[in-house]
């Protein structure tokens, strides 16, 4: 049995080596469509290899079908790859890493992609570029084959948010037909399980600065006679959820600027105000004192949470670090944010030693105003969080002093 098992694997290795492109396709009881779907693909294939000389194979990533799927598949000239794990992107990340391709074309197993016109995505990715993506805003949508909500609301919405936040470029950011070298999408690390497995690609490669380009792609009326998988409004909201997963900037960064700029100017208003250097009656009363202290501290810890995110997609490999951290990050270690957050303390500490002295000097009676209260306190509160920062940060970046990780997409 051994025996028969490696020669199996080289056998199987053999066979990678002659193979240049490898289409995949995810699927779950696909009986009615894998005919069509599988001959589209040949077809696809008898192409790139007359204009581009490669040689090519089809992957079927089963996901548990129950309808004979693979058995069809592989009497149709198909290779079924078994993948366990449920979902559109487990089953095409289990089809991709068992490809034997240098580069992949992915596209549904539902007929509603013309896999012929893969044939330029392989031939941008031979120009150089790391993913090429379908556009069917580009290419066409037949009637009928797109729910109108997905078309004129989820897709455009969900694709404006992602080039927001990511600026990648792409009109059309969930088209099923795409193509990517098997290099790029290996370093990628993709891990959705789901639908949002089409956004975290984009995603992905756009923080990488990946080259990506667009080409036109259709798509017409699925051969199914079901429901097709897709769930619009559970399938937008992880798609959603994801982008906010991977954008620190927006989740954590642009609340904690904008709460410690509130914060403080409301702060600086009313200190002016009991200074004199503000003539009239004071704008901010004790309440929007305390609320601008909350919002400071509030916007500190955000912000220290950006930094941590940041660092952890630094780590894994998917996020470039920032200029001006990876020009200033030899300053950024445990030492300097614990010293820094000590002497904040400190400061805090004497603040409140001296409201205490000046309480027990007007007898313990209320005192006029809460602003140096609200600054002491306000203090205490962000030097504590930097030195508690400061260790998640460290254990974050492999329990090292250093806090801002080694950019290894450099």
């Amino acid at each position: 049995m051994y025996q028969q098992r490696a020669e199996m694997l080289a056998f199987d290795r053999s066979q990678a080596q002659v193979l240049d492109v490898t289409i995949v396709m995810p699927c779950l009881n696909e009986t009615i469509s894998l005919p069509h779907c599988i001959a589209n693909a040949q077809d696809a294939l008898r192409q790139i290899a007359d204009k581009y000389g490669l040689a090519g194979e089809i992957v079927i990533a089963d996901n548990g079908s129950t309808d004979g799927s693979q058995a069809l598949a592989e009497s149709l000239g198909a290779r079924v790859v078994p993948v366990a794990r449920r979902g559109y992107g487990a089953a095409l990340i289990g089809g991709c890493q068992a490809a034997y391709g240098q580069y992949l074309l992915m596209g549904d197993c539902d007929g509603s992609y013309n896999f012929t016109e893969g044939v330029a995505m392989i031939g941008k990715l031979i120009e150089g570029h790391d993913l090429c993506m379908g556009s069917r805003f580009d290419g066409g949508i037949a009637p009928g084959a797109m729910p109108w909500k997905n078309r004129y609301i989820g897709n455009p919405a969900l694709t404006g948010i992602l080039n927001l936040f990511f600026r990648s470029g792409i009109n059309d950011a969930h088209c099923g037909l795409r193509a990517i070298s098997k290099e790029a999408f290996l370093s990628l690390g993709l891990a959705g399980e789901g639908m949002e497995f089409a956004s975290e690609m984009v995603i992905k490669a756009s923080l990488r600065k990946m080259k990506v380009v667009q080409v036109p792609a259709t798509l017409s009326i699925d051969l199914r006679d079901r429901a097709p998988h897709l769930r619009p409004w559970r399938d937008g909201w992880r798609h959603l959820r994801y982008l906010l997963m991977l954008s620190p900037t927006w989740v954590f960064g642009v609340p904690a600027m904008a709460a410690v700029g509130v914060g403080t100017l409301i702060l600086a208003v009313a200190l002016f105000s009991l200074m004199g250097v503000i003539g009239g009656e004071p704008v901010f009363g004790a309440s929007w004192t305390i609320g601008a202290g909350f919002l400071i501290c509030l916007g500190h810890l955000a912000a220290i949470m950006a930094l941590a995110t940041h660092f952890h997609g630094v780590n894994q490999g998917y996020r470039q670090l920032r200029p001006v951290l990876r020009r200033y990050g030899d300053y950024l270690t445990l030492e300097t944010m614990l010293i820094t957050g000590g002497v904040l303390l400190l400061l805090s500490a004497g603040g409140v030693g001296a409201l205490l002295y000046y309480w027990s000097q007007l007898g313990f009676t209320a005192l006029p105003t809460v602003l140096p209260t609200v600054f002491a306190m306000t203090g205490s509160v962000v030097a504590m969080q930097t030195i508690l920062g400061a260790f998640l940060l460290a254990i974050i970046n492999g329990h090292r002093a250093t806090l801002a990780p080694k950019d290894i997409l450099l």
